[in-house]
């Protein structure tokens, strides 16, 4: 990889892009620095990226833009990047690892709006009030309890107990409702919410299964035939996670087996980028079923708040050089020091790198007034704060050297 000269940016000179109508929070945050913000209301595709990536400093995106190695590759000056929502699986995490690009993400900020939606689901599935709202758009009076219940009493079965499904079961047994829940990792159960050993154990028990899980080759299609047959005749199903998690036209079987009494879906195997009027599902009219297109975290709190969190992130990078929250990156920070200039270096992970950086500051005569490291397999971050007067040099010096991938110094 051929190295870009090292740039100290005014921060006038910082250009942002951002994509699919990131809330005005992030764009006031990096107004108020002084930053260059662009916008685009929907995503782009990978052409479109490719072609004017080069010129951005920072890009923030949400869940319909994908950076690919090829996007990442084209990103020549690219600092950092934000996920403006939770997942980060649309970016291709290692590459920017590889080039030295912090990806930052917002894991708790859209919790609260995930975790209503979940229980007001759960609400509406037990009085099938998607059904019953929908007959009478139609015309049809069909007043009836047959199959409608109270939730207080019922468990609902949590599938994933992180922060969004901690706060759905601190919310349902608010309402009186039993709390199971089962994780891959050992986790603290909130109130008396409870922990049981295995999915067979929480589907014996679950009135509702809420899902609440990352992307990963492991929760791929987790929710398939032989699961929902392990479900309780007439529980009901909700995803809120990830599209890849259920099979979807194995739930549409059930349902209409009416092995399962109802479902909840907020996301899908494939997605449109943008909105449009001919999206396609096979759980489309089936009874007490509720389709939502991916709008769990899309309140205008959750919206916010994530503007603010990704924001600050991306600015305390460009500002400092820290990344802690990172999802991809040695996660260090480094108080500012006055009067010393602060050289960033990301490099190889290989031997004899902190002994060359070293010589360097040795041979220029650099008094090193703060310093830290961190790794990973793959790559070193360094942050230096160094005199003034010999700061420029030795940045030049550590860029140059065989191992350094990005170097940069803030004035």
């Amino acid at each position: 990889m051929s190295q870009q000269p090292p740039r100290a940016f005014p921060k006038g000179e910082i250009k942002v892009l951002l994509l699919e109508s990131i809330h005005a929070t992030a764009h006031e945050l990096f107004a108020t620095e002084g930053f260059q913000v662009e916008s685009v209301p929907g995503a782009l595709s990978e052409d479109e990226l490719c072609a004017r990536v080069g010129k951005f400093d920072l890009i923030g995106i949400r869940s319909k833009t994908r950076l690919t190695a090829r996007v990442l590759e084209a990103g020549k000056n690219l600092l950092g990047v934000g996920a403006f929502c939770i997942g980060t699986n649309q970016i291709d995490l290692e590459t920017a690892n590889r080039l030295g690009i912090p990806v930052f993400n917002s894991p708790f900020s859209n919790t609260r709006s995930v975790a209503e939606l979940v229980i007001s689901e759960i609400v509406a599935l037990s009085r099938h009030l998607g059904d019953r709202s929908r007959e009478i758009h139609e015309g049809k009076w069909r007043k009836t309890a047959a199959g409608s219940f109270e939730v207080r009493g019922k468990t609902v079965g949590i599938i994933g107990y992180g922060h969004i499904g901690s706060q759905v079961g601190v919310l349902a047994e608010n309402m009186g409702m039993r709390v199971v829940s089962y994780d891959i990792r050992t986790t603290l159960p909130m109130g008396n919410n409870r922990a049981v050993g295995s999915l067979d154990e929480l589907f014996d028990e679950a009135d509702f299964v809420t899902l609440h899980v990352p992307e990963t080759p492991e929760t791929r299609m987790m929710i398939g035939k032989a699961e929902l047959a392990a479900m309780k005749k007439g529980a009901c199903l909700l995803n809120l996670s990830r599209g890849s998690v259920v099979d979807i036209a194995a739930l549409a079987d059930a349902l209409k087996a009416k092995h399962i009494g109802g479902a909840a879906i907020d996301v899908y195997p494939e997605e449109p980028e943008g909105n449009t009027d001919d999206f396609k599902t096979p759980l489309q009219g089936l009874p007490n079923v509720i389709l939502t297109p991916h709008i769990g975290g899309s309140t205008l709190e959750a919206q916010a708040n994530i503007g603010r969190e990704v924001g600050t992130s991306l600015i305390r990078l460009t500002n400092a050089g820290a990344t802690t929250g990172a999802v991809n990156f040695p996660q260090i920070e480094l108080p500012p020091k006055r009067e010393t200039h602060r050289v960033l270096n990301v490099h190889k992970n290989v031997p004899g790198v902190l002994s060359d950086i070293n010589k360097i500051v040795s041979e220029k005569s650099a008094n090193i007034m703060g310093q830290v490291l961190s790794t990973d397999p793959n790559i070193g971050y360094l942050i230096m704060d160094l005199d003034k007067e010999v700061a420029g040099d030795v940045n030049t010096a550590i860029a140059a050297l065989p191992a350094s991938i990005k170097t940069r110094i803030l004035y």
